[in-house]
């Protein structure tokens, strides 16, 4: 089981580097501007790796592990990518530069929250979600369009195109896909495998191996943009990320089949969750504009005190 769970993180992050390199590749042979790869190709190719392991999770009927899955890529994302880009190289914020955007995550992440407390997110609710993303989505590619075109090379994240003829690039994209639809499978094989054999929670799992491993493409992306000193890059990569997740795959997924919620996370994941968002909103309203060593110490030292209290089974302590 744990060769499938290694296994499936190695298919996973090399499918996502070689989908990725292809996209940006296309976009460049093509024309496209980078601004709208980004905001389409490249932006779905960075979550890929978590709606994949959502959905085949979902329908495997481990919903624990699915719901975990997103709830723990957001915690890490906030708590642990962002704590280690900005222990590597501080991270400095123009004021207000993501105030919309911080409101944006801030009242997602409080509806899905809202949704996950009636035990189940059915189609209603997931069509729900959708429409917040998708008027996410137009909101900042007309915004970006309008003020940022002279910037278009400032969205690349940090990705390496691919100087091929088309022909390989759409191979690129193809077995990059297959890669990540791959290895999701295995992952999800093997978490549940481990979860069964040693007693553990699905959730549990899918709130620590699992969103662990498909946060690391926002790791790298957010480490490289921070050592660049692309501090707005850094911290847009978690911030899209995160409302990906939350309402884009959770509407994608629940519409596809409804999702039972644990009561771990209605109860005590999805609040820490909030907590962390919380916590990044003085940055990107711009209250403070300086994420220093010291804080991301701080934050670190929380995601340790959070990975501790799940491996110490919290969620027994949880009511049902």
């Amino acid at each position: 089981m744990y060769f499938l769970v290694i296994g499936g993180f190695i298919l996973l992050l090399s499918g996502a580097e070689i989908m990725l390199r292809g996209a940006i590749g296309i976009g460049d042979k093509l024309g496209i501007s980078k601004l709208v790869v980004g905001m389409t190709i490249v932006a779905f190719g960075t979550s890929t790796p978590e709606f994949l392991v959502y959905l085949n999770a979902a329908i495997a009927g481990v919903d624990a592990l699915a719901i975990g899955t997103v709830v723990g890529s957001n915690i890490s994302n906030i708590l642990l990518v962002t704590g280690v880009a900005a222990l590597i190289m501080p991270i400095t914020l123009e004021a207000g530069a993501f105030k919309r955007d911080g409101w944006i995550l801030l009242v997602g992440t409080a509806l899905f929250l809202i949704l996950a407390n009636r035990s189940e997110i059915g189609s209603f609710a997931g069509l729900l979600l959708l429409f917040y993303f998708f008027s996410f989505l137009t909101y900042s590619y007309l915004r970006e369009k309008r003020r940022f075109d002279k910037f278009e090379g400032d969205h690349e994240q940090g990705v390496e195109v691919v100087s091929q003829n088309i022909f390989k690039l759409l191979i690129y994209l193809i077995l990059g896909f297959t890669g990540l639809v791959y290895g999701a499978e295995i992952l999800v094989e093997g978490g549940v495998g481990i979860a069964r054999r040693y007693g553990i929670s699905e959730a549990a799992i899918g709130l620590t191996i699992m969103a662990l491993g498909t946060s690391l493409p926002e790791l790298a992306a957010t480490v490289v943009a921070a050592i660049r000193k692309h501090s707005d890059v850094a911290l847009g990569n978690i911030v899209g990320s995160n409302i990906f997740n939350v309402v884009g795959i959770v509407g994608v997924v629940s519409i596809i089949t409804p999702l039972n919620v644990p009561s771990r996370v209605i109860n005590f994941d999805g609040w820490i969750m909030l907590a962390a968002t919380l916590f990044l909103m003085p940055y990107m309203i711009g209250r403070w504009t300086r994420l220093g060593r010291f804080e991301a110490s701080l934050i670190l030292f929380a995601y340790l005190i959070y990975i501790t209290s799940i491996v110490y089974g919290v969620e027994t302590l949880m009511p049902r």
